[in-house]
């Protein structure tokens, strides 16, 4: 019988690696990526062992909400929400205050850990900004939420206004590599996106930041955007697989399956072997049948819907929490013991989550 492990890295020696704080050389990097697919379960049980020293058996649970959605001047190639987008989606200006508590109280009643407040745009006007912040003051005072906080473009004196507001930590993803970036955007650069997040880190703020895979970058690109993450220290990194939107220039990409999926996780939990990754957008779309595989890799996920684009049932996701013998994590980073399912109300039991009234 064929050796089928013979001229393949030994997946166990680059956990050990990775746990000893060792970064993985570019052709072991290029190596996760290229393995077969019969070395998927080996590649998957090492990055479990660095997962399982980090974070347990504990998942995090995200919820997004898209605050403001459309009316975007970038021209960000994959997005619905761009100035050269066609998609057909709901858009409108800052959501109202109330609107902004119903989803807070939602997110609170799923058990998530953090509540991610998303407004579409380049960077925040005063008046936005100034209703980002009252939010903020009341979702921490009236539930045990983190706020993170998506808002585009920011300064080191904004980050230090949603720091004292009470955000936790701020989301602003790289995207993808520099070398890859102007192929997906062209009116701000991978210098802008690195800017805020060394700003976010410098008043001490937690720094949230991925990528979106699948949109036409090399394996050198997926190695390259994972050690920038690592080099910025990033202690949150959303992993995004792309929803290819009708009306969006990628709206023809199809280059992602199931285990090319799982091995960018793979890599990512090898390249950044502490931080929290979360399978972010693009979970339902591409891992599919498969998705509870991609916790081995990843201790994080969110929980309902994302931008422009369903989630599936919220039921569905804290089975699969509870079926791989896993548990949900406090906001403070704790193991909540039970089954994840208790307490969740009837109306999140077997239902998709309902849409949120923009208005």
């Amino acid at each position: 019988m064929a050796d089928l492990s013979a001229g393949l890295p030994d997946w166990n020696a680059l956990a050990d690696r990775a746990l000893s704080g060792q970064v993985l050389t570019r052709d072991e990097a290029r190596a996760v990526l290229a393995a077969p697919d019969e070395a998927l379960l080996d590649q998957l049980a090492a990055a479990y062992r660095v997962r399982r020293r980090f974070h347990g058996n504990r998942v995090r649970l995200h919820f997004l909400l898209n605050a403001q959605s459309g009316l975007c001047p970038e021209d960000c190639n994959y997005c619905s929400q761009s100035k050269i987008s066609t998609a057909e989606i709901e858009k409108y200006p800052m959501m109202a205050h109330d609107k902004i508590m119903a989803a807070a109280d939602r997110a609170a009643s799923l058990k998530a850990g953090t509540f991610c407040m998303v407004i579409s745009g380049r960077a925040p006007g005063e008046r936005v900004f100034g209703k980002v912040l009252d939010a903020v003051r009341e979702i921490r005072g009236r539930h045990d939420l983190k706020v993170c906080a998506c808002l585009g473009l920011l300064d080191a004196e904004q980050a230090r206004r949603l720091k004292e507001a009470g955000v936790t930590q701020v989301n602003h993803n790289l995207n993808t590599s520099e070398a890859h970036t102007p192929n997906v955007v062209s009116t701000h650069t991978f210098q802008d996106r690195k800017t805020t997040v060394e700003n976010v880190k410098a008043v001490g703020l937690k720094t949230c930041s991925g990528g979106i895979l699948g949109m036409g970058e090399s394996d050198d690109d997926v190695i390259d955007l994972a050690l920038s993450l690592r080099e910025l220290d990033v202690k949150s990194v959303p992993v995004n697989f792309l929803i290819p939107i009708p009306g969006t220039v990628m709206a023809e990409r199809a280059e992602l399956d199931p285990r090319r999926c799982l091995r960018i996780l793979v890599l990512y939990r090898l390249l950044l072997p502490s931080q929290e990754i979360r399978i972010a957008g693009g979970r339902e779309v591409h891992l599919r049948s498969m998705q509870a595989m991609g916790l081995y890799a990843a201790n994080s996920i969110f929980i309902g819907d994302y931008l422009t684009t369903p989630g599936q049932a919220a039921r569905a996701d804290l089975e699969m929490i509870r079926d791989l013998g896993f548990v949900l994590e406090t906001p403070d980073g704790e193991a909540v013991e039970g089954d994840p399912l208790d307490g969740l109300p009837a109306a999140f039991r077997g239902e998709a989550l309902p849409v949120l009234a923009s208005a």
